[in-house]
């Protein structure tokens, strides 16, 4: 149990709130959503401070200046979100489920930010979410994923859902898979306390798509998930 905590959570809500508001106005003369990322990236930045919560990032190196990518990245606490925010050494988008659009200010902000809903209840909704991210990585921005769905309870690996791997196909961009370690010590999904810690984020080698097609999905995610599995028992 960490008394922290009380002193997180209502600086996590001011910080939150007063950077959306920020964030919206800025958006007013920023397109791209370039800046309001980087804003995204300063508050990742100061949770993680108040949190007591160090990053490592490993192999940052296999990321070439230029090239867009598409992350698929383990889920295992909410604290995987300002963590990527933080360290990943390029811009990106999110892909997030729907919901988080319709928080007043902090939704307003990721939509524009030009972050992409997703509803995975609704299949052709979804599909339409995959082509505006694909569009995306081919005009040259990048995308993180959670391809699990949703946050684990345990450190195995939850199913991935396969139409995220028809996204890179589809973009035939390179799918680099992300292992991230000890978030769920931080804060495990339906946890209240967090405890400080160091969390770990392991880059594997990118993994070109170029003539994969739709039907080989499924050969595409085994090795996203077994590169994952590898780097998260290191």
């Amino acid at each position: 149990m960490s008394l922290r905590t009380f002193f997180i959570i209502p600086c996590y809500i001011i910080l939150t709130i007063g950077l959306s508001v920020f964030a919206l106005i800025v958006s007013l003369f920023d397109s791209r959503g370039n800046r309001l990322h980087r804003i995204a990236g300063f508050w990742a930045k100061v949770v993680l401070m108040i949190s007591g919560v160090r990053t490592e990032l490993f192999n940052p190196e296999v990321l070439v200046p230029g090239q867009s990518y598409i992350f698929a990245a383990n889920h295992r606490s909410a604290y995987d979100i300002p963590v990527l925010l933080s360290r990943l050494p390029i811009q990106f988008r999110w892909m997030a489920k729907e919901g988080y659009f319709k928080i007043p200010l902090f939704g307003w902000a990721m939509k524009r930010a030009d972050y992409i809903s997703i509803n995975r209840s609704n299949a052709k909704q979804a599909y339409q979410s995959l082509i505006q991210a694909a569009r995306k990585v081919n005009e040259g921005t990048s995308i993180v994923i959670f391809p699990e769905g949703t946050r684990q309870k345990t450190d195995q690996l939850g199913e991935f859902k396969q139409g995220l791997f028809f996204l890179a196909i589809k973009s035939q961009k390179p799918l680099v898979p992300v292992a991230i370690k000890g978030s769920g010590r931080v804060l495990s999904k339906g946890g209240f306390w967090i405890t400080p810690g160091t969390i770990t984020i392991i880059l594997g080698n990118p993994i070109l798509t170029e003539g994969y097609h739709k039907k080989h999905a499924d050969l595409l995610m085994q090795k996203v998930r077994e590169a994952i599995e590898e780097n998260l028992k290191k």
